[in-house]
Order: C-alpha cells, then structure tokens, then sequence
C-alpha cells in the first residue's frame, strides 16, 4: 500500500500511514531499490511514532498491525479477540 523511496520515511507519510491503519488495521509498506533504509530501522521507527506492531517482515516488505480506534472499521482486531 506504501511505497519508500529515494526520498526515505517523513512526517507526512507517517501520517498517512496511520490514517492508513486507523482504516485497514493492515496495510503493508514496501521498501524501493532506490532507497537506503533499512527494514529493521523502518520497523523501530514506525513502532515508535504510530504506535503500531510491525507483524512481519520479509525482504523489504513490512507488514503493519494496529487496531482501528472506531468500532467500524473493526474487522481484523475483532477476529484476533477472538483467538
């Protein structure tokens, strides 16, 4: 659903990534060739300032959790209860 580029990770597409979240609860961010950041940094830094779990990552895709905060956009947190 996102894509990092040359130009790295900023305020902005930290913000749409967690608009993003509050939405889908599960997006996925892609890591370009062009870029110079590294998963793992992108991980700890996207847990830190949206709050979210970085649920998987392989290659230079990370898979990002978090819990929608409005009852209607619950779908994937209400199964995850449920287990």
């Amino acid at each position: 659903m996102f894509q990092i580029g040359k130009g790295g990770i900023n305020s902005a597409m930290m913000v749409q990534i967690e608009e993003a979240l509050e939405k889908r609860e599960l997006i996925k961010v892609t890591l370009l060739q062009n870029t110079d950041e590294i998963p793992e940094e992108v991980a700890g830094i996207l847990e830190e300032t949206v709050r979210c779990q970085v649920v998987q990552i392989i290659g230079r895709v990370l898979v990002l959790y978090k819990p929608s905060s409005k009852e209607k956009y619950q779908r994937i947190s209400k199964e995850v209860n449920a287990i």
